[in-house]
């Protein structure tokens, strides 16, 4: 994975022109950034052990520096109404701030043994669960950062996992132990048993839209769907898969499962029977990183190690394949009009110039393929509305194309100094922010294509 730097930077995208508001600093690298859920904001967590608040609008930061943890900021969100800020840290603390002043909310939430792995919100906002290599799930009163119970106790392993059930009564936990656990959210208590059954640690867990089941996926190379309300296992392990199970998740309208595969391949079961829906989807030469919907499941994209990203047809008909390199880094971006899976996955990306867009029901290449980078394609992202593409290269540009189409719209985007790695959309889809190898994290502004003011 390549380094993380250490600037924060705003630039507007224009389709002709641009102007650039740099945003300098954090003083090592920038580990997370989330924007805020009406997009009018930056949060951004760092090495430096800061935590800071940027205006999309005009590129000023927000008052100093969220000084407070000790060690690096490893993760940070908004909550939903956008007030406040939680970040989770090395040095085993999560903290509480408010969005609009900076200010510190409350003492710093001690608890944790270890790292804090992983922290969100509840959908109402009033809590916040955090995950940690100490093997514990820890719930927190998000108004007052007061924990509600004690340590949610029960994982023999660090946490791999955790998430809410969308109406925020729940939170379900994966680990290292191999169990899958579902705790009240409201009182910490343990719901049911552990969810044995998986052979080898569980790698990854998600709530169905609905939040009546639950699907984990395991290296015991088999993917399981629970019932949430329960803790029973729902049918047979979906076997299938020769390796690892590495991903999993489900469609936006809960009837399928996609699982991706140390055994190479992109499998999709019908989530009410557990069978597979046609046959594995063939092409990738090493193992599946990573799979995701597009929003209006009709698509699902795969990263692999075998330095390739292909895009199937949901269905488990075609695969629409052509790149016989890898833009492994974006394979997490290419999804329509969501802001929630952004995050680059590691790996090489080597000699890919071009891109391609495809007809999901017949699998067949729409126009040719989108030339014009000169050099590899490190990330690439829908516009919320789908309607255009976005992608980022190490030809140092941003550009944007019609993806009805395939034509660029307007000229490079050219600031960025270095490769770019990774961009997302923000929620309304007027903006994208682009992270390079140059310290840089870049915000375009795609709809009024107006300069950002200084």
């Amino acid at each position: 994975m390549p380094e993380l730097k250490s600037v924060v930077k705003i630039e507007s995208l224009v389709l002709n022109q641009s102007k650039n508001v740099i945003l300098k600093g954090h003083d090592e690298p920038v580990s997370s950034v989330a924007f805020s859920v009406d997009g009018t904001r930056i949060v951004s967590g760092s090495s430096d052990k800061t935590v800071r608040i940027w205006d999309t609008n005009t590129g000023a930061q927000i008052g100093d520096p969220l000084h407070g943890h000790d060690g690096s900021v490893s993760s940070v969100a908004f909550s939903a109404d956008g007030t406040r800020i939680v970040s989770g840290s090395y040095d085993k603390t999560v903290r509480i701030w408010d969005a609009n002043t900076g200010a510190h909310i409350g003492d710093p939430l001690h608890g944790h043994d270890n790292w804090v792995t992983s922290v969100a919100f509840s959908a109402d906002g009033t809590r916040i669960v955090s995950g940690s290599y100490d093997k514990t799930v820890r719930i927190w009163d998000a108004n007052t950062g007061a924990q509600i119970g004690d340590p949610l106790h029960g994982h023999d392993d660090w946490v791999s996992s955790v998430a809410f059930s969308p109406d925020g009564t729940r939170i379900v936990s994966g680990s290292d132990d191999k169990t899958v656990r579902i705790w009240n959210a409201n009182t910490g208590a343990q719901i049911g048993d552990p969810l044995h059954g998986h052979d080898d640690w569980v790698s990854s867990v998600a709530f169905s839209p609905d939040g009546t089941r639950i699907v984990s996926g395991s290296r015991d190379e088999t993917v399981r769907i629970w019932d949430a309300n329960t803790g029973a296992q729902i049918g047979d392990p979906l076997h299938g898969h020769d390796n690892s199970v590495i991903s999993v998740a489900f469609s936006p309208d809960g009837t399928r499962i996609v699982s991706g595969s140390d055994d190479k391949t992109v499998r999709i079961w019908d989530a009410n029977t557990g069978a597979q829906i046609g046959d594995p989807l063939h092409g990738h030469d090493n193992l599946v990183s990573s799979v995701a919907f597009s929003a209006d499941g009709t698509r699902i994209v795969s990263g692999s190690s075998d330095k390739t990203v292909r895009i199937w047809d949901a269905t488990g008909r075609a695969q629409l394949k052509s790149h016989d390199h890898s833009v492994r880094y974006a394979t997490n971006n290419i999804i329509d009009g969501s802001t929630d899976h952004n995050l680059p996955t590691s790996g090489s990306t080597w000699d890919v110039q071009i891109m391609r867009i495809w007809d999901t029901n017949t699998g067949a290449q729409i126009g040719d393929p989108l030339h014009g980078h000169d050099d590899t394609v490190f990330s690439v992202a829908f516009a919320s509305d789908g309607t255009r593409i976005v992608s980022g290269s190490s030809d140092k540009t941003v550009r944007i194309w019609d993806a009805n189409t395939g034509a660029q719209i307007g000229d490079p985007l050219h600031g960025h100094d270095d490769t770019v790695f990774s961009m997302a959309c923000s929620p309304n889809g007027t903006r994208i922010p682009s992270g390079s190898e140059d310290n840089i994290v870049r915000i375009w502004d795609t709809t009024t294509g107006a300069a950002a003011r200084s």
